[in-house]
């Protein structure tokens, strides 16, 4: 998953760039670019591997200019090289994209019939070659760049930044998040507020199918016809502090060990300490006439949909269908009139279970998520949502976040269970106090850190492991083999 940043300031932008693209490490990587505009020039510096050897780059051929985008880069069309790496540059434009341009054969085409040549694998470069095609029939930057992204078919994120204009960025997404940063006299933009979180506490979050002109003096954000929009711009919680590693070796270790305390800050949300009842919030619909549940996710999270499904079965006697969210949009589950769905996800922008959610949506049955991220499109588009409050998730291999949607969702269990009449309030007052000692009991789990690293040398060589779980117990073994798998 490549991460985008772009910064316009009253200052060089090479090292705040830089900086973001630090933050978006956590996406995974295979090279990372950055382009200025310094008198009227683009400038570019592209490097395969770790930042650092961008970083290196630099050091010995630095890039002046107070505007610039940069990109971490995942490859997907054309190998991971330099000169595939993004940004990509042609005809007095630059692009960092996130995502798939679907009919990049078919522009290739048209525009090396124009005159245009190409010079990397990638699906990405005929973007700055279809704006500068715009622009050389008249249209300026923006009107371009609106004509441009008409054009391209597929989810993406991208930003453009253009030859001899040192004022101006231009974004656009999607079906990949972007976020606009509001500093003092400065802009920004980041696939996610964490690339922007030092920079900035105010966001404004692009919506599908925004394009945002973005100047030093703000924002502009309309559709692809040029209909102005409005996109609130909302305090963020998230601070420099907030995502660094502390005196951890790694963020996954240091995420680890956060969890008996966001676990009991999750749980605190919902549960009552002196009269032991889950409180959820206002939903826009009765969990007593819900008459069957889906349960839609990915990856870590359909593991905990997964746990949670006993849960509903046995504390509220609600029946749930479980998918994975890539699967589902390409089935015909018979669903029955008033079956609610439950997506869950960390981001908020999973983008199979954000097509999951809009495909019930569009049939006409509730939603309801479940998200880290308050300001995500998923908790935006669903009917209602509920917070775990685990904090930013900077590791790849989830922790903290699947243990704080298993403290969601058993929260959630418990309410249906009350409502509809399956819990007395004595089974709901153990049921919660249960819950309340669950951060210590994680707490108790992590003293034991000396007993699990000397397991875990047991094991280093070991060519199969084999996981083992029945009943709540086998998603627990599913998700441990996945961890196992994702950092082995």
């Amino acid at each position: 998953m490549c991460g985008i940043v772009g910064c316009i300031a009253a200052r060089p932008v090479a090292p705040i760039v830089v900086e973001a693209l630090r933050r978006l490490e956590y996406r995974g990587y295979d090279s990372a670019g950055l382009a200025t505009v310094s008198g009227g020039l683009i400038g570019r510096r592209r490097a395969r591997g770790k930042l650092d050897r961008l970083v290196e780059r630099l050091e010995a051929e630095p890039l002046a200019g107070s505007i610039g985008i940069g990109h971490t880069r995942w490859a997907t069309h054309g190998a991971p090289n330099e000169i595939n790496a993004h940004p990509h540059a042609a005809c007095g434009v630059a692009v960092v994209h996130n995502g798939i341009v679907e009919n990049f054969q078919e522009l290739q085409e048209e525009l090396i019939a124009a005159g245009h040549r190409f010079e990397t694998q990638t699906d990405t470069e005929v973007i700055p070659h279809l704006v500068a095609r715009f622009m050389r029939n008249g249209a300026g930057p923006e009107e371009a760049a609106l004509a441009a992204v008409a054009r391209l078919h597929g989810a993406f994120g991208l930003v453009l930044l253009f030859e001899g204009r040192e004022d101006l960025l231009v974004a656009a997404r999607k079906g990949s998040p972007l976020a606009i940063g509001y500093g003092c006299g400065e802009m920004f933009i980041g696939s996610d507020a964490l690339a922007l979180a030092p920079l900035t506490d105010r966001i404004q979050y692009l919506e599908e199918g925004d394009v945002a002109i973005v100047t030093t003096s703000g924002a502009r954000i309309v559709d692809t016809e040029g209909r102005e929009q409005s996109r609130p711009i909302v305090q963020t919680a998230l601070s420099g502090a907030s995502i660094g590693k502390g005196n951890h070796r790694h963020f996954m270790e240091k995420e680890i060990f956060e969890q008996p305390a966001v676990i009991g800050d999750t749980l605190r949300s919902f549960a009552d300490p002196e009269t032991h009842r889950i409180n959820l919030p206002d939903l826009p619909f009765a969990l007593d006439a819900v008459p069957r549940l889906a349960a839609i996710a990915c990856g870590t999270a359909s593991y905990a949909c997964l746990v949670a499904r006993y849960w509903f079965e046995e504390l509220a006697g609600l029946a749930v269908d479980w998918d994975v969210g890539s699967e589902f949009r390409y089935r015909e589950p018979p669903l029955v009139p008033g079956q609610t769905g439950l997506f869950v996800s960390q981001s908020g922008e999973t983008a199979d279970t954000l097509a999951a959610l809009r495909a019930m949506k569009a049939a006409g049955h509730p939603t309801l998520a479940v998200v880290n991220v308050p300001e995500s499109t998923l908790a935006r588009e669903a009917d209602a949502a509920l917070r775990t409050l685990a904090g930013p998730e900077i590791g790849v291999a989830s922790t903290k976040a699947f243990t704080t949607q298993l403290a969601t969702l058993a929260c959630l269990a418990v309410a249906a269970g009350r409502v509809r009449a399956r819990l007395d309030p004595e089974t709901e007052r153990r049921l919660t106090q249960a819950l309340d000692e669950v951060p210590a009991r994680a707490l108790q789990v992590l003293e034991t850190d000396g007993r699990i690293q000397e397991v875990a040398q047991s094991l280093q060589h070991a060519r199969d492991v084999l996981f083992f779980g029945r009943g709540s117990l086998f998603p627990i073994a599913l998700e441990g083999a996945l961890k196992l798998k994702e950092i082995s």
